[in-house]
């Protein structure tokens, strides 16, 4: 499989992950409206990366925000799960964020480079 085919199924698998997380923000509304509102922001992140598969490259910048936001979640996540602030059970989901960033870092298109001549 090459790299362009393998971000496409990250995309595709991150993108469902974050859209399925629709169902169990609205049962959260009622009971923690914050998580639901955070929620709600990675439900419409998991939208656009599924739109994203059609021209990674177009969407690069969605994919590197997606990358790095996964790594500042995981970060916070996990400073809290060791203070004690929140369920150390919560470093499954920093594992898992991490997984996320540095695959979509790893697989990430290259940079376009405009054409000699061509800048504005």
């Amino acid at each position: 499989m090459n790299r362009e085919a393998a971000l496409k199924v990250v995309l595709a698998l991150v993108g469902l992950l974050f859209f399925a997380l629709a169902y169990p923000g609205m049962m959260f509304v009622r009971q923690d409206p914050a998580l639901s509102m955070m929620f709600s922001i990675y439900v419409t992140l998991g939208l656009f990366l599924l739109l994203a598969i059609r021209d990674p490259a177009a969407n690069r910048s969605l994919i590197a925000f997606t990358a790095w936001s996964s790594f500042a979640h995981a970060a916070v996540m996990g400073t809290q799960a060791l203070l004690n602030m929140v369920s150390h059970g919560e470093l499954v989901g920093v594992a898992v964020l991490l997984v996320i960033g540095g695959a979509l870092i790893a697989l990430a298109p290259a940079k376009q480079h405009a054409a000699p001549g061509l800048t504005p």
